[in-house]
């Protein structure tokens, strides 16, 4: 995430409990993308430190646990930079600019200018963030997906043009045999159905026979999987999307909730800031005397109650909105406290961190050290096969 400010109840439905799901099932490394706000914000630098801690605290109290996941700041792993310049050597510039977000961001934020290289380039950074940590999963919305399959091209081509060591040939062939006979058999002919026919369906089913081989070196498996392509040694290997729900969190107008609208309830607000927000909220305009009747899909609270709310409480307001049998304020009860039930373990969990700032910074610092050599690894890979090593010095 970009540290931009507070997180809100959108960043918390839409990403975060995601997050917290994930991390039980996944090796998970979640970053504060210092250099991606730069992207877009490099003229409001004065926040960004103060927003990153902040946003860390969200993180937590929101539940992602340090235990189980790496938590780091991009700009304190320099790798980030350097494999961003090597991948922007072979990536070319027409894949950049087609990037749907690219010309989508350009023609909102009319108020920013955007025309800078570090913008244009910033979907190539992103992709290094990813192949950096070798990454087999990536969760993203639907409007993320052209990013990764950017980043699944960058680590195509660069295998292709980088991952043939010395002898690759042969040394492929005599992994093959490893495979048994009848195994090596099935695999020649599934790798050659996809190199003739250009089947995806052979190639995976190819990628899976090696995946599987519990007596297969590293180095081995790594080989075939990339003549199985017919290309080389995977380097990098490409990414799959994870896609997830990304649900549109309605702000207090109705709108999605965003900074920008000013219409956010932040993750740790003050509960008697939240019952204010929610009670002064706008409500179904034809509702003007108590008596009135209304409709509850004309009113941003009811947007809210479909977030907070069971079937039985939204058929109580149904009912009761629909015959003036409640008021507005009646109606804003429940949500005020269903949302107020949600934040209070978040609020109790921010406490020890907001307490002990330098808890915060020991997380963070733990985590900056265990991405740094991960990424270290990866680089010296890199930097190998691009002939970039110099080992003789």
């Amino acid at each position: 995430m970009r540290p931009t400010g507070r997180l809100h109840l959108g960043h918390y439905h839409g990403v975060l409990k995601n997050w917290v799901k994930l991390q039980l099932e996944y090796d998970s490394y979640f970053f504060v993308a210092d250099w991606h706000a730069l992207t877009s914000h490099y003229e409001e630098t004065r926040q960004i430190e103060e927003n990153t801690w902040q946003m860390v605290i969200d993180w937590l109290a929101a539940g992602v646990n340090p235990s189980s996941t790496t938590l780091f700041i991009q700009s304190k792993v320099p790798e980030h930079a350097e494999l961003h310049l090597l991948l922007s050597m072979i990536t070319p510039l027409s894949w950049v600019e087609r990037v749907p977000t690219f010309k989508d961001q350009v023609s909102k934020q009319k108020d920013r200018d955007l025309s800078t290289y570090g913008f244009l380039g910033y979907p190539v950074l992103q992709s290094a963030d990813i192949l950096m940590y070798r990454a087999g999963r990536v969760p993203v919305g639907a409007d993320q997906v052209p990013h990764v399959e950017m980043t699944r091209e960058i680590a195509r081509r660069f295998n292709h043009l980088f991952g043939r060591d010395e002898g690759f040939e042969r040394a492929a062939e005599e992994a093959v045999k490893k495979l048994g006979r009848k195994t090596a058999k099935l695999f020649q002919e599934l790798r050659r159905s996809y190199r003739e026919q250009g089947s995806e369906e052979a190639l995976e089913r190819a990628q899976s026979i090696v995946s599987t081989q519990g007596n297969l070196s590293m180095g081995d498996r790594d080989r075939l999987l990339g003549y199985a392509e017919g290309s080389g040694k995977i380097i990098l290997p490409e990414p799959q999307a994870l896609l997830t729900e990304n649900p549109v969190m309605p702000g207090l107008d109705g709108q999605k909730m965003s900074k920008s609208y000013n219409n956010t309830i932040t993750l740790r607000e003050d509960p008697e800031s939240v019952s204010k927000k929610i009670r002064t909220m706008t409500t179904d305009p034809a509702r003007v005397k108590r008596t009135d009747p209304g409709d509850p899909n004309k009113c941003p609270v009811f947007d809210l109650h479909k977030i907070y709310s069971n079937a039985d409480t939204q058929g109580w307001i149904t009912e009761g909105c629909t015959t003036a049998g409640i008021g507005c304020l009646d109606c804003k009860g429940p949500l005020i406290e269903a949302i107020l039930q949600e934040q209070q373990p978040m609020r109790e969990r921010a406490l020890q961190f907001e307490e002990s700032p330098e808890l915060v910074r020991s997380i963070i610092a733990e985590g900056c050290e265990k991405a740094r050599a991960q990424a270290r690894e990866t680089l010296d890979e890199v930097r190998a096969a691009m002939g970039l090593d110099y080992r003789s010095l």
